[in-house]
Order: C-alpha cells, then sequence, then structure tokens
C-alpha cells in the first residue's frame, strides 16, 4: 500500500487531474483525503468541492451514499469541515441531510439538492431554528427537491411547497423534480392557494401541476418576478375556476407539457400564451382534440409566433387528433410539410395517420431536436429518430408491430420508463426462437429503463414479444398491467418455462379484469404484488 501512494504522489498534476475526474467525487475523498499535503491540496481543488452530491440514483429511486457509520465519521468529522467553505452545491438524502448540514459551516453554499423527502423530514429540517433562520433563509437560491410518494398525499405536497417558500425566503430557482416517470408527483390546489403562499424573488420554477387551473393560479401575481416557467400537467382542465386575463410581460421562458388529450387547446392555451407576449423562449408538448383542421405551421404562425415579437426559440411537439366520419379531400403528410415552407430556423418533423377502423386521423408535427417528455400514438409511419428526453411512449397501429419495430422504439427512446401499446392485429412475421434455427437471426430487445409496461387491449402476439426472454430482455421492478385471460393463454396456465424469467422480473401485477386466479399465479410471479385495474377506457391515445 505504502509503495502504491509513493507511485501515485509521483504522478504529475495533469494525470492526477485525468484520473480523479473519471471519478465520483465522494471516492476521490473517501479514498484520498488524508494521504500526504500534496494530494490534500489537490483534491481540495474547486473542481472537486464545489458541488457535492451524497445520493446516487438508482432505478427509480435515490439511495444515500452515508449508508454506514464508518462513512458518516469520515466526511462530517473529517473531510467536510476542512473544505466547506469550498462547497457551492449539496445533494442530499432525507436520511442523512440534517447531519451533513450541521457538520460544518458552509460561507458559500447557495444550491440545495434534497431527495425523498417527506413532510415529517422537512419539518425535523425547518424547525431546526439554526438552519432555518440561517442559511435556508439567507443563503439558499436554488432547491432541487424529490418527494418520497410512498409518504404523501395531494394536500401533503401542497403543505410541503407551501413550507419551502416560507422558509427559503432568497429563493431564485425551484425545481420539483422526480427520480422517475413512475415516480411522479403532483401539485394539485382544491382551493385558490391562500395569499402567505408567494415569493417576492423566485424568478424560475418547475413543477409538475395537476390541471391548467393551477398554472393559472401560479401566474396570478403571486410570484411577481417569475421569469421562467415549466409546467407538466396531467391534464387541460379546470381553468372555468379563475378568471385571471392580466399580462405577464416578466415572463420571458414558458414550457407547457400534457400527454393526455384534450378539447380545451382554444379555450385555455391560446389565451394563456396571448397573455405572454414578451417570450423569448417557448416549449409546448401537446395532444389536441380539434375538429376539421389540424393544428400545422399556418395556425403556429398565425395563432402563436406573430403575436410573440421576441420569440427566438420555439420547440413544440403537437399531436391533433380528429374524428373523421364521412369527409373527403382530408389533408395528406405533403400537405402538412407545405405550412412549414417558412420555418427555415426549424427542423420540422411531420406526418399523418388515417385509421379506418377507429374513425381517427393523427397528424404529428415536432420541431427536431427534441426536448419533448412524452411521444404518443406511435404507428408504423414513425420517421425514427433519437429522442433523449422521452420518458413515456404510446404505440397504436391497426397494422401489426413486428418484432424490427420494437427494436427502432428502443433505439429512438433509449430512456423510455413507461411503453403503453394497443395493437389487436397479429403479428405477421412471428419468429420461432425455439426452432427452425433462426436465433441467429434475432436477438433479445434490451429495454435498459423500461419500469411500467401496459399491455391491456394488445393480440397475444404482444405478450409473447414482451414476455419471452428470447424476445425481450426486461429489468427487475417492472410494473405490468395486462388482461389476466390473455396473460393466462401465453403463459399457458403459468407453466412455460419461455416467459418464466421475465415474469419473475415483475414487482407488481395489475390484471384487468378482477377475477378469482389461479394459485399458480402467484409461484410465477414470485416477486410481484398483485392488484386489479377495476375499469378499463379502450384508448388509441
Amino acid at each position: 500500500m505504502k509503495s502504491s501512494c509513493i507511485e501515485f504522489n509521483d504522478l504529475p498534476d495533469e494525470i492526477l487531474m485525468i484520473i480523479c475526474r473519471k471519478l465520483n467525487n465522494l471516492d476521490v475523498f473517501y479514498s484520498l483525503q488524508g494521504v500526504n499535503q500534496r494530494i490534500n491540496r489537490f483534491i481540495q481543488d474547486r473542481i472537486f468541492t464545489t458541488r457535492l452530491t451524497f445520493v446516487k440514483w438508482l432505478s427509480d429511486n435515490f439511495l444515500d451514499l452515508i449508508c454506514c457509520d464508518m462513512i458518516y465519521n469520515r466526511f462530517c468529522l473529517q473531510i467536510l469541515p476542512e473544505i466547506h467553505h469550498n462547497v457551492k452545491w449539496l445533494d442530499l438524502e432525507s436520511s442523512s441531510m440534517k447531519y451533513v448540514l450541521h457538520a460544518a459551516r458552509y460561507p458559500n453554499l447557495h444550491s440545495l439538492g434534497l431527495y425523498n423527502i417527506h413532510e415529517e423530514s422537512l419539518q425535523c429540517l425547518f424547525t431546526d431554528k439554526a438552519l432555518s433562520s440561517g442559511m435556508f433563509k439567507n443563503q439558499i437560491t436554488t432547491l432541487l427537491i424529490t418527494i418520497d410518494n410512498n409518504k404523501v398525499t395531494l394536500k401533503t405536497v401542497v403543505k410541503i411547497f407551501d413550507s419551502i417558500l416560507t422558509v427559503f425566503t432568497s429563493l431564485n430557482d425551484f425545481i420539483l423534480y422526480e427520480s422517475s416517470y413512475k415516480n411522479r408527483l403532483r401539485l394539485f390546489f382544491y382551493d385558490p392557494p391562500p395569499r402567505t403562499f408567494y415569493s417576492s424573488t423566485l424568478r424560475k420554477l418547475s413543477v409538475r401541476l395537476q390541471c391548467i387551473g393551477d398554472c393559472l393560479y401560479l401566474l396570478d401575481g403571486r410570484f411577481n418576478q417569475l421569469h421562467t416557467l415549466y409546467v407538466d400537467l396531467v391534464n387541460l382542465h379546470g381553468s372555468h375556476r379563475i378568471q385571471n386575463e392580466k399580462d405577464l410581460p416578466n415572463l420571458k421562458c414558458f414550457s407547457l407539457s400534457c400527454n393526455i388529450e384534450s378539447y380545451n387547446y382554444n379555450e385555455t392555451i391560446l389565451p394563456l400564451l396571448d397573455r405572454m407576449f414578451n417570450l423569448e423562449e417557448l416549449s409546448l408538448y401537446l395532444a389536441v382534440i380539434v375538429d376539421g383542421t389540424f393544428i400545422d405551421g399556418n395556425h403556429l404562425k398565425r395563432n402563436i409566433i406573430d403575436s410573440m415579437p421576441r420569440l427566438n426559440q420555439f420547440s413544440f411537439y403537437i399531436r391533433s387528433v380528429m374524428y373523421i366520419r364521412n369527409q373527403v379531400n382530408l389533408p395528406s403528410t405533403e400537405d402538412i410539410k407545405r405550412t412549414f415552407i417558412d420555418f427555415s430556423d426549424y427542423e420540422i418533423i411531420s406526418y399523418v395517420d388515417y385509421f379506418r377502423k377507429a374513425q381517427q386521423s393523427r397528424c404529428h408535427i415536432y420541431s427536431y431536436p427534441s426536448f419533448m417528455p412524452y411521444y404518443g400514438s406511435i404507428s408504423n409511419n414513425f420517421p425514427g429518430g433519437l429522442f433523449k428526453y422521452v420518458r413515456a411512449v404510446s404505440l397504436y397501429d391497426e397494422n401489426p408491430f413486428e418484432h424490427e419495430f420494437f427494436l427502432r422504439i428502443v433505439q429512438s427512446f433509449p430512456l423510455m420508463e413507461k411503453l403503453t401499446l394497443t395493437n389487436n392485429k397479429p403479428q405477421n412475421w412471428k419468429q420461432s426462437y425455439s426452432s427452425n434455427n433462426n436465433n441467429e437471426n434475432v436477438s433479445a430487445i434490451e429495454y435498459s429503463c423500461l419500469n411500467e409496461l401496459v399491455i391491456i387491449d394488445v393480440h397475444d402476439d404482444y405478450i409473447e414479444e414482451f414476455l419471452l426472454d428470447t424476445k425481450t430482455y426486461l429489468l427487475k421492478n417492472v410494473f405490468l398491467s395486462i388482461n389476466y385471460e390473455s396473460l393466462k393463454r401465453v403463459t399457458r396456465n403459468f407453466t412455460r418455462d419461455a416467459t418464466r424469467i421475465n415474469c419473475a422480473k415483475i414487482n407488481e401485477l395489475e390484471l384487468f379484469p378482477e377475477t378469482q386466479y389461479l394459485n399458480s399465479l402467484q409461484e410465477y410471479f414470485p416477486y410481484a404484488k398483485i392488484c386489479y385495474l377495476e375499469t378499463f377506457t379502450r384508448t388509441t391515445q
């Protein structure tokens, strides 16, 4: 060990920097702090001490890296007191955050990330006068939080939000972040929030809300310095509750996303955007039900762009849904493309799907590269591309999806966490993975981030597509929502070996409809909590 330290110490600074920058900062300090004065000076450089992250993302949650007394003592009693003056940002898990914050004075700390928090842990933190009246009140300008969704209700989320605004009185940036798509929480105001629910310093806010009405509450003047707002909505309902039509001249950047198809675009979104005439950046990711006319380039220019003279960055994904009966002269993909001729500063992708059985037509228009969190109703006409920010995907077609199609989906959406599939057409090119020597031609598709799979309204071929281990490689701890009778057929009454491996990776099994299931079901899904979906609405979304 001594000779190893000598050899390491003999390395030039440039090589030491390359080695240390490839390591987690905590590993650098835990392993090297105290070796000698030269190493101490080197690793205490601001490049390693400015931001310290004591959490690690694991599957769908954050893990506390201060997991034992030895690590706690090393950092809180030895390392942090020596480097505290350089620390500007701390990322902490709820169970250890108070210990780290009390380990030293952090005179230059201005940013906090608090992970897996709940009401009790925050109250414990906020009642600590040394922190709440000093650091929290005067120093912290940026706050990022994730909430433990196993310990909160919708009302609790509002209380947490309200407490944060009360305690962090110098806050400029506030981000309500979630560890995974499955763990998303939302802010929902049952009643108008009190006037004490405000901030005179907040300039940037990122939050998920229940409905558009909650967004209007946030824009009613209680955050009068707000210039950047990122909102993800559950739905576009609820605007009738609020009479709020004042202009929003301070708002410079606005992002709005919603994955649920809505009729309320003209009544809610367009009037809201009309109030934001000073916007410089705008992002819209919406699914809109229209009557007679798709949302196209002409619509965007006439109703949005022309009313925002300062707009210099516009990112969008809009899926228009039109119900068709006996219409003629319906617009084609080429017709939609021609409406974007004047969009010379953007690469625009557009295409139209017509589904005769469902009597629906869908038009997808989006700027590329895209930052959208959702991509819905993907058909075989999907043009491909890379979508690094999409976490939820839905697939629908009246023509079959083949195995190669799912490979394209995985390649286009590498961080996809939720996949919903609707298709009742059998596959044409089913491969035999256990005979006919076809193994060399087809490989199992790995879904590296998928933790939620909804395959209720599908042909049995697609259940095989995802449960056969020769076709699909799933991670552990996947939520599966599926039709019980279909599952029973595909698994051959829960005896089929070829589907056993992937079924053992399911940690929550949601069955439809509710029924008396075979005793062998629980044995076949040994790690799954089994529940029932009470109602199911067929959708093409």
